[in-house]
């Protein structure tokens, strides 16, 4: 790499991050190792991930992507950056956002491959596993039919060792050929994983026959194992690599979604006609104005302008129902219009929209490492040099206690064949891809593994209740009116004045309205009173909406009007008298108190945070069945992360669900964050866990999946570690046949991803 500490001083390191599909690893110990390797040049963080087969590695300057790349491949694996290098963005601002994938050759060293190219994947693509292991199990059969119905050996007589001979050398030499092309990549790097396990003794039974049948020497032969066990891993292979593939097509359904093209609105300058002109996607601009008919995708984020419809949006925020649109809405691309024509003017694109921020959250999740995978890691890294010392001192100890070559050699090849670390190595990472998959598609974003170990930890949820427990958004409750005017006509009259403000209580009152389809009266004169209310001149008449203070007189039935409903209430009066009371409220989301009763079924303790007086947010805890003195009144903005800070020291494990600003601060101290997806990005970018339906159902959601989750992945060790442990004594001392050795290795990978694709059936409680 050759830049000079004086060179470094002068140009200051940039940091980078970049991730690089793995092409090559089988098992646990090839990812250990690569990480290994990457993770010793200076400044470089990495960690591979086997389920993905993908690296994600942070590093500064001088080391540029083409090192990295040149790195992996000296370890004996191919690399290939997955999007654009970032230092060439850093040259090149123009190529940001793009989705190009590049291969990088690494420059030609004497460690690396002697034509400059990268060492292929030792193992194909799904097709050819299919293939080998099907032509593989059609000479199988045959061969353990020779060797083991003993009436059709004796028919055969002296010709049977020779059948089994030329069924076998295919298996072994063609079938098997991805294992020992991959064991001798490795130990051309001085290193061995599970593949070196498979080849030696696979190569060694088939050896040990062949000299037998060459030479006469015994009678043991062991083709049927060479046979039976390339068979078994092979179709365990293809298994695990079609159930791998399985995992992650939540996020590839994500990856999916995005519109390629798009019907943008074009107006002539000079004769302001409007035509239509359709472009592909990555020419939409931010400013464009494009159409959305029914049944199309929206193009990307951005504000209806004209229009009516309903929008699908299950695949991307996990809302189960379609969301009514009209101007003014922000739209999310990706979704789909149900109904009528939409023209959206594109606020976010590329990189920034929604959909490719989910994506993102969802890939950095998947490449994470919980804490737990970190103990596997170390213990993939030495586990096969270890077991080719326990199949040495196998063989020699059966030969020492008076065993003959045949056993001794048994029981040396079933330790090598039963103790892959493969099920170890996909533990947590097919967990993780599965789990967080399935999160996306019910809008929840878990960030990373580690976020999976507080969920289990928590006991306390602290629910911010603008936003969180209500809609956020007030709407009028009650309308009471003294003597006999009519409510209607209060309404009304309240709505007229309202119209001239842009007070949310005045919207409230003008929505209902609305809501109503009352005709409301036009006004003149309109006059703001900050602080307190409105005033405007209604058919004559100067009518005032606001505070009990703005009026002389107000008749007893309105002066307890405000007790009746919990929110806001203001007066609509004239003449100095108030004649009707209208009571606006925050509404409490239909789902909130269902979630409510669930977190109390998860076993946490629910506490209310609000901002409001004590008695309205009383009335909200009251309605979703919040124990009244787990109810926090009158929180200044700033105080919100005080009271988590509080909770914490009386020894309670806080997950704190917000979505503002205010709510930052609290995010980031507790233990675990959830944010509502409809919040700001400064929430969302304190949060460990983002939730993308406006529910706080998705809270409950989030945590029981990151449970389920959790409680895969150490089902997964469990059993990975416990069959590693059981299985090579058992082999060591002679008690398991080396082909029940080899359908057991593979039979435990394909469990263990099986195990994990039960994520996949996880429901909304």
């Amino acid at each position: 790499m050759g830049t000079t500490a004086s060179q470094t001083a002068n140009h200051p390191a940039t940091e980078h991050e970049l991730d690089l599909a793995i092409t090559g690893m089988t098992c646990a110990s090839c990812s250990a190792r690569i990480e290994r390797k990457l993770s010793k040049l200076a400044g470089v963080e990495a960690s591979v991930n086997l389920a993905t087969e993908k690296a994600h590695v942070r590093y500064a300057d001088p080391l540029t992507a083409e090192d990295l790349v040149a790195e992996v491949g000296k370890t004996g694996y191919g690399a290939t950056v997955i999007g654009p290098r970032p230092e060439d963005g850093a040259r090149s601002g123009a190529q940001e956002g793009r989705a190009a994938s590049q291969q990088v050759r690494p420059p030609r060293t004497s460690d690396a491959d002697p034509a400059g190219q990268l060492p292929q994947r030792p193992v194909a693509g799904d097709e050819s596993l299919r293939r080998r292991a099907l032509v593989s199990l059609a000479l199988a059969v045959p061969v353990v039919l020779v060797a083991m119905v003993m009436p059709l050996g004796r028919a055969l007589g002296p010709a049977a060792p020779w059948i089994e001979l030329v069924l076998a050398t295919p298996i072994v030499l063609w079938a098997a050929l991805p294992f020992h092309r991959a064991a001798a990549i490795n130990a051309r790097h001085l290193a061995s994983t599970m593949d070196t396990l498979v080849s030696l003794g696979v190569t060694a039974a088939y050896l040990w026959s062949f000299v037998a049948v060459l030479t006469g020497f015994t009678d043991h032969l062991y083709f049927e194992v060479a046979a039976v066990v390339t068979t078994f891993l092979l179709g365990g292979r293809y298994a695990e690599s079609r159930a791998r593939a399985s995992g992650k097509s939540a996020l590839e359904s994500l990856l999916q979604l995005g519109a390629k093209d798009v019907a943008v609105r074009r107006i002539d300058p000079r004769t302001r006609v409007t035509t239509e002109q359709r472009i592909p996607i990555d020419q939409l601009q931010v400013g464009d104005q494009f159409f959305v008919r029914p049944g199309e995708k929206v193009a990307t984020d951005g504000v209806v302008l004209d229009g009516q419809s309903a929008l699908d949006t299950a695949l991307v925020t996990g809302e189960s129902m379609p969301v009514d649109v009209g101007p003014g809405d922000e739209v999310i691309g990706g979704t789909v219009n149900s109904h009528g024509r939409l023209i959206v003017e594109a606020r976010r694109i590329g990189a920034d929209t929604t959909l490719a921020q989910v994506t993102r959250l969802v890939e950095q999740a998947q490449q994470g490492k919980a804490p737990v995978q970190r103990l596997a890691d170390r213990v993939s890294a030495v586990f096969v040099p270890v077991v080719l010392g326990i199949a040495v001192v196998t063989f020699v100890l059966w030969l020492v206690t008076g065993h003959d070559l045949s056993a001794a050699l048994s029981a040396a090849v079933a330790v090598l064949i039963i103790a892959c670390p493969c099920a170890l190595g996909l533990a947590t990472p097919t967990a993780l891809l599965v789990g967080t998959g399935r999160g996306a598609q019910l809008g929840v974003l878990i960030k990373g593994p580690q976020v999976l170990e507080s969920t289990r930890r928590v006991d306390t949820v602290v629910l911010d209740k603008t936003g969180t427990v209500t809609s956020g958004e007030p709407v009028l409750v009650d309308v009471v009116a003294a003597g006999n005017l009519d409510p209607v006509a209060a309404l009304r009259a309240a709505a007229a004045v309202e119209s001239g403000s842009e007070h949310p209580i005045a919207r409230a009152v003008v929505d209902a309205a609305t809501a109503r389809e009352l005709s409301v009266p036009a006004i003149s004169d309109f006059t703001n009173l900050p602080g307190s209310g409105a005033r405007a001149t209604v058919k004559d008449t100067p009518v005032t909406v606001g505070k009990l203070d703005l009026f002389d007189r107000v008749p007893g039935e309105l002066q307890t009007a405000s007790g009746r409903r919990a929110g806001t209430t203001v007066y609509v009066g004239w003449e100095g008298s108030a004649r009707a009371a209208l009571t606006v409220a925050d509404q409490v989301r239909p789902t909130s108190a269902a979630a409510v009763r669930s977190l109390r079924e998860l076993g946490l303790t629910a506490y209310l945070l609000t901002g409001d007086h004590e008695q309205a947010a009383r009335a909200v805890a009251k309605e979703v069945g919040i124990d009244p003195t787990r109810v926090i009144s009158d929180v200044r903005p700033d105080d919100k992360h005080r009271v988590v800070v509080e909770l914490q020291q009386q020894g309670r494990v806080v997950a704190m669900v917000g979505d503002g600003v205010n709510d930052a601060a609290a995010l980031a101290q507790a233990d675990l964050g959830l944010a509502m997806g409809s919040g700001t990005d400064v929430a969302m970018e304190s949060a460990d866990i983002v939730l993308m339906r406006p529910d706080l159902g998705a809270v409950v959601d989030a945590l029981g999946l990151s449970r389920r989750t959790l409680r895969i992945i150490q089902q997964n060790l469990a059993w990975a570690f416990g069959y590693n442990v059981a299985a090579i004594p058992l082999a060591a001392f002679g008690l398991l046949n080396p082909m029940i050795a080899g359908g057991a290795m593979a039979l435990s990978s394909v469990l263990v991803v099986t195990n994990s694709l039960r994520l996949k059936g996880f429901a909304r409680r």
